[in-house]
């Protein structure tokens, strides 16, 4: 299994009791992980166009999507992760910080204090930046921030992509992964860009 420890850039890297959670134990690269993840992920747009219209600013709600995107490849997919990363804040405020997210992000929508895609770009960014989970945290919010774009400002969903694989590295990947690094530092312009503001 020593090619699923290879991480790109902007990838997070799993700890040893984390991989023991890969349900596949064929799976040996990369490649092989990231194709098992996407399949999943596709089922997981599936339910969310099945569901009944809930709730999407609720922490049932951001683990039951991760569990319904990653579930059939992590056991702990949906499990707000417990250990630290090279990226996201300490685990034991996980929770408190996803529950002010979800109020700011509810506050945005309801006074309209941000445009639809700032909005959606800064809850994004939020979302990667607490890192919820110990991996696909990345797809999670985006998707996530599509959801709150549609349900909340009846918007359209944001390209991402771009015409690339955001889980390869390429030109849009590093784009992207710089834009949210500037967030980091409390600088929106490149993500705005990045999300078509």
């Amino acid at each position: 299994m020593s090619g699923v420890v290879d991480t790109p850039d902007g990838a997070t890297p799993l700890d040893p009791d984390e991989r023991e959670g890969l349900r596949f134990r064929h799976v040996t690269t990369r490649d092989e992980l990231n194709e098992l993840e996407q399949a999943n992920v596709q089922e997981g747009l599936l339910w969310l166009a099945r569901r009944r219209k809930s709730d999407v600013l609720s922490e049932r709600f951001m683990r039951e999507l991760h569990r319904r995107m990653f579930g059939e490849v992590w056991r702990w997919a949906g499990a707000f992760r417990l250990t630290e990363k090279n990226i996201g804040i300490d685990p034991l405020h996980i929770a408190v910080e996803l529950r002010k997210l979800l109020d700011d992000a509810r506050y945005w929508s309801e006074h309209r204090t941000y445009a639809p895609l700032e909005a959606a770009a800064r809850f994004h960014h939020r979302l990667v930046a607490i890192h919820l989970f110990a991996n696909g945290n990345g797809r999670h919010a985006r998707i996530a921030a599509d959801l709150y774009l549609e349900t909340h400002f009846d918007h359209p969903p944001i390209d991402w992509a771009g015409g690339h694989d955001l889980l390869h590295t390429n030109e849009r990947r590093d784009a992207y992964i710089r834009a949210l690094r500037a967030a980091d530092a409390g600088e929106y312009g490149a993500l705005l860009t990045f999300v078509g503001v």
